[in-house]
């Protein structure tokens, strides 16, 4: 069987130039409705057109598709983790087995966690005359899954790095940390876009990777993100001094800071004197209040020694040289020392 699905595979990517074919595969990320087990996808394809749906699931969990569609030269194959088009898939849903029971009907209880992809194509010879079909794919992932993650293929589920950094679509946006791995579930709070968030595991629910995370400010906030607002990260940073111990950091007399002092600065590439304030939450966490000659300030927000957030609407640019932060925010550059956030 598999080398059929490898030949159907092969037929529909040979077709056309190898580079162009591939170009065709439409990727989509698949994400059921908050709380359900199951969603519905419709699309049309022509020609050589083909898309690809990614779906996550555990081990142990029954995945069912179903597939509809206004010719009947239209099916799927379905690759399990690790495995991609143009190689070996699980199953082809024009041809009837343990995995198949009936044509474009995929049903079995899987023994792999990860992301599965179905692909959906239309045969040779309807793609070679320029046939269009309109489909709908139905998805439904059921099951609980166990106490912890079986048979994970390298997903970073049962593993994965350390520390996350939240990674959004805009610079300036955020990540909603939920109380469970639901789209539907309670905020808890918000992660801004580069903080720096402890990895507690990861699980597949609602056809997509959720990761159970920990803020490195105190108090910490722990909760469940999207895992596809998630890259790797590094963890916070070492300072190069060490850092002043909570009792020793005292207010400055007169002010709301643990610290205050000039901070270089420019502005539209003019050179200006501004100054700083600090407020530490340790660990390297804080706010740092930056005033300009002008009377005008920014605020920055610090988690793990890293700027995660400020109060401007251009987004951030950070480079670290030695032991500072070097940050741009649109026209306005800052050069802030590590003792800044720190102590010490």
């Amino acid at each position: 069987m598999k080398l059929k699905i490898a030949a159907l595979l092969c037929a529909l990517l040979a077709a056309a130039s190898g580079a162009q074919a591939q170009d065709q595969i439409r990727e989509e990320s698949v994400a059921f409705p908050a709380g359900q087990t199951g969603t519905r996808q419709s699309g049309t394809i022509t020609g050589y057109d083909a898309v690809s749906y990614m779906i996550g699931a555990e081990a142990g969990q029954r995945m069912v598709l179903g597939l509809e569609a206004s010719n009947n030269q239209t099916f799927f194959t379905v690759f399990g983790p690790g495995q991609a088009p143009g190689g070996a898939g699980l199953a082809a849903s024009d041809l009837t087995g343990p995995m198949v029971p009936e044509i474009n009907r995929f049903d079995v209880t899987l023994d792999t966690s990860g992301y599965y992809r179905v692909l959906v194509y239309q045969m040779r010879n309807a793609a070679r005359q320029g046939l269009s079909a309109s489909y709908t794919l139905d998805i439904a992932v059921t099951g609980t899954t166990g106490a912890i993650v079986e048979g994970d293929f390298a997903d970073g589920l049962a593993g994965g790095p350390d520390y996350y950094a939240v990674r959004t679509a805009m610079p300036g946006g955020s990540l909603n940390i939920r109380q469970s791995a639901s789209a539907g579930a309670a905020i808890l709070g918000q992660a801004a876009n580069g903080a720096q968030l402890r990895n507690l595991g990861c699980r597949m629910a609602e056809g997509r990777r959720w990761c159970r995370v920990a803020t490195l400010s105190d108090p910490r906030l722990e909760g469940w993100a999207a895992g596809e607002f998630l890259i790797e990260g590094s963890g916070p940073i070492e300072p190069d001094m060490t850092p002043l111990p909570a009792e020793q950091d005292a207010m400055v007399p007169g002010t709301a800071f643990h610290a205050t002092g000039p901070l270089p600065c420019q502005r539209d590439g003019m050179a200006a004197e501004c100054t700083f304030g600090v407020i530490r939450a340790g660990n390297g966490n804080g706010r740092v209040v930056i005033s300009w000659p002008d009377g005008s300030s920014r605020e920055i927000t610090f988690e793990g020694g890293l700027p995660t957030a400020s109060n401007a609407d251009a987004p951030m640019i950070v480079t670290r040289e030695s032991d500072r932060t070097i940050l741009t925010i649109g026209p306005e550059f800052y050069d802030i020392r590590d003792a800044v956030i720190w102590g010490g």
